[in-house]
């Protein structure tokens, strides 16, 4: 698949991970994990961004808990009509973008977003948008989080490159140290679950 191939795929995406099935199950485990790294780092005026937000079940569990600023982007914008509707709160008081990550990022201010994070979203990036994990750094002013499939841990992740037989979309393994450490954040957390691997990058002081 190419890159646009890629992005139309979840653009009209329906079924197993679409906006629907993502409400059904609304926040879990990784919810309560991402607010306990925003509790840490951050305030509750922080403005915080999440990328591939879907219906907004993470950002609902913030909003839930007092984070006041949030912010999210999502190709399919059947999400936030669904959103609307499991998440009506969410969505009066929060800023939602319905576009492809590669279309907006470019448009963000240097450090508009004291926070931005990505659940088992830029694991999809196709190789030629790369260049869109500068522009989250560049966008970002504190705190990185990812929690993305890293594939096989025994394996050096520069040879795990990609999964596109177990899914209808492909799934690229990447070291997410090396891909933002290289602009400007040190990892200063990680917490390893079954599929996923979280890990925390903050800017590193000048």
């Amino acid at each position: 698949m190419d890159a646009n191939d890629v992005r139309r795929a979840w653009e009209d995406r329906s079924g197993e991970f679409s906006p629907e099935y993502y409400a059904y199950y609304g926040p879990n485990d990784t919810s309560e994990s991402i607010r306990r790294v925003f509790d840490q780092y951050l305030t509750r005026e922080s403005a915080i961004l999440e990328l591939g937000c879907g219906p907004g079940r993470h950002l609902s569990h913030l909003h839930d808990h007092g984070f006041e600023h949030l912010y999210g982007v999502d190709i399919n914008d059947e999400s936030f009509e669904v959103m609307g509707e499991a998440y009506p709160s969410l969505a009066a008081d929060g800023t939602f973008y319905a576009d492809a990550i590669e279309n907006l990022v470019g448009e963000f201010d240097d450090g508009q977003f004291d926070a931005t994070f990505s659940i088992e979203t830029l694991q999809h990036i196709h190789p030629d948008d790369e260049w869109v994990f500068e522009e989250l750094a560049r966008s970002t002013s504190d705190l990185l989080v990812t929690v993305e499939n890293e594939g096989d841990e025994s394996v050096p992740p520069s040879e795990r490159g990609v999964n596109d037989d177990e899914y209808d979309f492909p799934l690229y393994y990447r070291d997410w140290k090396r891909v933002f450490t290289q602009f400007g954040f040190v990892q200063c957390e990680v917490e390893r679950s079954e599929h996923d691997t979280l890990r925390v990058f903050r800017r590193a002081e000048e």
